[in-house]
């Protein structure tokens, strides 16, 4: 896509409380694309962007607001000439990931291969749990349909709709399928996630034919010479929404409580929105009446999943003094990530104060040649 050029009278530098999304973050810089609105027409434009690298506000650090991918915020001090400006505030967000960082994001597009890799259905159902866990929309497309025959792809679609999925099966290098994914992937952001080796990056180029052309190239912050995922970024759909792709969720970690890990199962959720097991902490494995327990599919996986969810349970609380140990710390980009405390005993700088005593104290009989001696030492 060319970019788009339209000639209007320029909007006076200093212009503030536009709105925008933020569409990448990297260390302190934001890159926020601007919404377009009657007072501020289109000026010259990035692939049909108008886009602005902002800072923060100090005092929104001060507050603990951070900002993320996602993020609807209000921009103020724009400078059209130089594409630049200051985030001074972060609108209420609809939704939230910590992992991977992004805000108001409607649903996750997981994206697995059919063949080269083959399908894994351990490895599937485990990123349809993780999916499942964050609340979000879940959209599940199958890449490579090319290299299995017709028969094959019809019990994949049945085995996945008995799941509780209806796929999209596509195909990035005969471009099958791509219609019926847009469609799903319209007016809505989307978050892109699966194993390595399934064609995210091909279904990225061919769904959105600016990017490669973009990664091309580098010029300042914010640009890649190669298309490497290394943190989150969306972008713009041609025919509406927003497209994340991110590292954050290439190996999910099942952090579900044991209790929980059922409704995270469409099937197992169906059979506890019509009935109900006669212990409201029922796990689902030997206890009396339980309307989980049965013949399905996967309830084998199900079992496994729920053993290292419990295994994962009492190690947490065999420490549970650890985190009063450790201390949050939230980065730039909205991750949480905690660290140790240092020994406030070991490591708390002795005041102004009580070093002048000290001092004091150690001088307090000596002459002033000796504490001439002692200072010329301790510089050395």
């Amino acid at each position: 896509m060319n970019p788009v050029l339209t000639e209007v009278t320029k909007p006076a530098v200093g212009t503030a409380g536009l709105l925008g999304t933020v569409m990448a973050v990297q260390a302190n810089f934001y890159q926020v694309r601007l919404d377009l609105t009657p007072d501020i027409e289109k000026t010259p434009l990035d692939n049909g962007e108008l886009l602005l690298l902002c800072t923060r506000r100090t005092r929104l650090k001060k507050i603990g607001q951070t900002v993320m991918v996602g993020d609807r915020v209000l921009i103020e001090e724009v400078d059209f000439t130089d594409k630049r400006g200051a985030i001074a505030q972060v609108l209420p967000r609809k939704t939230e990931l910590q992992r991977p960082p992004v805000a108001n994001a409607d649903q996750i597009v997981l994206v697995f291969a059919l063949e080269e890799p083959s399908l894994d259905p351990w490895q599937l159902s485990r990123f349809l749990v993780k999916a499942e866990s964050t609340s979000l929309e879940l959209c599940l497309c199958l890449n490579k349909a090319d290299l299995i025959s017709q028969q094959q792809q019809q019990q994949w679609q049945e085995v996945l709709q008995q799941w509780g999925y209806d796929p999209v099966l596509i195909s990035v290098v005969k471009q099958d399928g791509l219609k019926p994914l847009l469609e799903r992937l319209k007016d809505k952001i989307s978050i892109l996630a699966g194993p390595s080796g399934v064609g995210k990056s091909s279904l990225i180029n061919r769904l959105i034919p600016a990017v490669e052309q973009r990664v091309n190239q580098v010029s300042g912050k914010l640009q890649r010479g190669r298309h490497t995922t290394r943190h989150v970024e969306l972008f713009e759909l041609p025919g509406g929404g927003l497209l994340a792709d991110t590292p954050g969720f290439n190996q999910p970690e099942l952090d579900s409580e044991p209790t929980e890990l059922a409704f995270y199962f469409p099937e197992a959720r169906q059979r506890l929105e019509h009935q109900q097991c006669q212990f409201n902490d029922c796990l689902h494995r030997d206890e009396p009446n339980c309307v989980v327990r049965g013949n399905w599919e996967r309830y084998e996986y199900y079992l496994k999943f729920l053993e290292e969810a419990i295994a994962k349970q009492e190690a947490l609380q065999q420490m549970p003094d650890e985190e009063s140990n450790l201390k949050l710390k939230i980065k730039d980009s909205g991750q949480e990530q905690y660290e140790p405390k240092l020994e406030s005993k070991k490591y708390r700088r002795d005041s102004r104060r009580k070093k002048h005593q000290s001092l004091h104290q150690k001088f307090e009989n000596q002459t002033l040649e000796e504490i001439e001696a002692y200072e010329i030492e301790d510089e050395w």
